[in-house]
C-alpha cells in the first residue's frame, strides 16, 4: 500500500525479511488507540469531516474484537491495520485516517504506550513480591543463619534479616521503574515522519486523550529517540540480576550440602533417569533469562550508537527485545512470590551451620573495645584465639586456660576477662547486642519489617494513582468514540 513511488512489489523473501507483523503483535491494541485518538483530533479540528471519523472509528472499533490475520503483505501493523480500516471504511473516508502523521511517530507512540502499560504491571508485581519477602521476613525473625562474606561465614544474622535486604533491593527497582515512567509516558504522536506537518494539528490534544503527561516537543527527537527504551531495559536488566541473585542463593541452600531451604514440588523438575532429583530448574531459568535480558540492553545500546540523527529502520530490531525483557521480568515475578510462599525453611540445619563456626568472633573483639582495648589490638587477640580453637578442633567456649594465654602473649589483658567473654558471648547475646541502625540485631528486625509494611502501603497508593490517570483517559476516549459511531 505504501509503495506508490516503487515499481515492484516486494518479492515473498523480501517481504519476510522487512516484515515486522509477527513482533506487532503486542502492540495491536496500542495502534488502534492510538489511531482513534488521531482521527477525533481531525475531527474535532475539522481537518476531516465527522462523517469520516465516524466511519474511522467503526472500523478501528471493529478490530478490537476481531483477531487480524499476520498472514498479509503489509510490511508492519500499521500498513496492516490501515488496509483493514480502508476495506471497511473504504478509501474516500479510510484513507483519511493516516492524515498528518507517520509511521515514524506512530509507532514510537505505539512502544510508549506498551512499556508504560508493562511498567504498571511490573510495579504491582514488585510490590507482591517485596510483600511476599517481607512476610516472610515477619515469620522469621528469630530464624538465626550464618551471613556470609566471599560465600564464608562471617556474622551471626537472621533469616528476616536477609530477607529484607532483598525486599530493599527490589523497593529501589520499582523506584526506578516509577520514575522512569514519567520520561516513558510523553506523548510523540503528530511530530511527523521528522520534521512535522503543515496541517494545523493539536498535539497536546491527542496526548491528553491517551493519558500522556506531556508531548515529546522536537519532532526529531520524538521520532527517532529511544534512550527511554533503554533506560526501561536497563532497569529490567538491574531488576532481574537481583532476582537472578535470589536464585543463586536458593539453589546452593537447596542442596544436600546446605539444606537450608526446600522447594515446593511445583517449582522443581525431575530427572529423565535419576528418579531421587529435585532440581530447581526455575531458579536456574531465572538466571539464564537475566543473560538474555542483558544481551537485549547490549543489542539496544548498540543499535542505537550506530545511528545518525532521525529514524533508521535498524530501530525495528529492538522492538521484540522489549516485549521478551518484559514478558521474561514479569513471568519471574509472578513465579518467584508463591515460590517464596510456599518455601519449606530448615531453622535447625540454618542453626546447626552458624553454630559450628567462629561467627562470634567479631562480637568478642568488640567487647574488648568495649573495655577500652585498642581495636586493632582486639582484632589480633580474636584472631589468635580462633586460630588456637581451630587447631585444637573445639569452640572457643572450650578453650582452656593456657591456650587462652598463648593467644594473649604480649598484651597485658587479663585471661580472666577472655575466658569470661568466651563463655558469656553466644549467637543469641550477639543478636540481642546488634544495636547500630539496619543491623541483624533483634531489635532492628521489628522496626525494618514496620517500616516496609509502611513503604509498601505508600507505593500502592502512587502505583494505583498512574494507573488511573491512564484509565479515566481512555475511558473518555472511548465515550467520545461511541458518541460519533452511535
Amino acid at each position: 500500500m505504501y509503495r506508490s513511488r516503487l515499481g515492484h512489489d516486494l518479492g515473498d523473501i523480501t517481504l519476510e525479511y522487512v516484515s515486522s507483523l509477527n513482533a506487532d503483535s503486542e502492540i495491536i491494541l496500542f495502534d488502534i488507540l492510538g489511531s482513534q485518538a488521531h482521527v477525533l483530533m481531525l475531527q474535532e479540528n475539522k481537518i476531516i469531516a465527522k462523517n469520516d471519523a465516524k466511519k474511522i472509528l467503526k472500523a478501528l472499533e471493529s478490530l478490537k474484537n476481531e483477531k487480524i490475520n499476520s498472514n498479509s503483505n503489509a510490511e508492519d501493523i500499521h500498513e496492516l491495520i490501515e488496509t483493514l480500516v480502508i476495506k471497511k471504511a473504504g478509501m474516500t473516508s479510510g484513507g483519511k485516517m493516516h492524515t498528518a502523521r507517520s509511521r515514524n511517530d506512530q509507532v514510537a507512540l505505539d512502544i510508549r504506550m506498551k512499556i508504560r502499560h508493562d511498567i504498571n504491571i511490573l510495579c504491582n508485581c514488585l510490590l507482591d513480591l517485596i510483600e511476599a519477602l517481607v512476610s516472610l521476613a515477619d515469620n522469621h525473625q528469630k530464624t538465626i543463619m550464618p551471613l556470609y562474606t566471599h560465600l564464608q561465614q562471617a556474622q551471626a544474622g537472621l533469616f528476616s534479616h536477609y530477607l529484607l535486604a532483598h525486599s530493599d533491593a527490589l523497593f529501589r527497582d520499582f523506584e526506578r521503574l516509577f520514575d522512569g515512567y514519567v520520561r516513558v509516558n510523553q506523548s510523540p504522536l503528530g511530530a511527523g515522519p521528522v520534521g512535522g506537518t503543515s496541517i494545523p494539528i493539536d498535539r497536546h490534544s491527542t496526548a491528553m486523550m491517551l493519558g500522556f503527561g506531556g508531548i515529546v516537543e522536537n519532532s526529531i527527537d520524538a521520532t527517532s529517540t529511544r534512550d527511554f527504551v533503554a533506560e526501561y531495559i536497563g532497569i529490567i536488566a538491574i531488576l532481574m540480576t537481583n532476582l537472578s541473585k535470589i536464585a543463586e542463593d536458593f539453589v546452593l541452600w537447596s542442596t544436600s550440602e546446605f539444606s537450608f531451604i526446600e522447594l515446593s514440588d511445583e517449582f522443581t523438575s525431575p530427572s529423565s533417569v535419576m528418579p531421587q532429583k529435585k532440581n530447581p530448574d526455575i531458579l536456574e531459568l531465572t538466571r539464564g533469562k537475566t543473560s538474555e535480558i542483558i544481551g537485549n540492553l547490549t543489542g539496544i545500546l548498540s543499535t542505537l550508537k550506530g545511528l545518525s540523527t532521525g529514524y533508521g529502520r535498524d530501530l525495528q530490531q529492538i522492538n521484540s527485545s522489549i516485549w521478551s525483557a518484559s514478558k521474561n521480568s514479569i513471568s519471574a515475578l509472578l513465579i518467584l512470590k508463591p515460590m517464596l510462599l510456599t518455601l519449606q525453611v530448615n531453622e535447625k540445619q540454618m542453626k546447626k551451620a552458624a553454630d559450628s563456626s567462629y561467627i562470634i568472633s567479631l562480637d568478642i573483639a568488640e567487647k574488648l573495645v568495649q573495655r577500652e582495648i585498642p581495636f586493632r589490638t582486639a582484632h589480633k587477640i580474636t584472631g589468635s584465639l580462633v586460630q588456637q580453637a581451630h587447631y585444637s578442633k573445639k569452640p572457643l567456649n572450650k578453650l582452656t586456660t593456657n591456650e587462652i594465654k598463648k593467644s594473649l602473649e604480649g598484651t597485658k589483658v587479663d585471661p580472666k576477662i577472655i575466658s569470661e567473654l568466651l563463655k558469656s558471648t553466644t549467637i543469641i547475646s550477639s543478636l540481642k547486642d546488634r544495636i547500630s541502625f539496619g543491623s541483624s540485631g533483634y531489635a532492628e528486625q521489628k522496626r525494618m519489617i514496620k517500616d516496609r509494611i509502611k513503604k509498601i502501603n505508600n507505593y500502592r497508593t502512587n502505583i494505583t494513582k498512574q494507573e488511573n490517570e491512564i484509565s479515566i483517559a481512555l475511558e473518555n476516549l472511548s465515550e467520545k468514540i461511541s458518541k460519533i459511531i452511535k
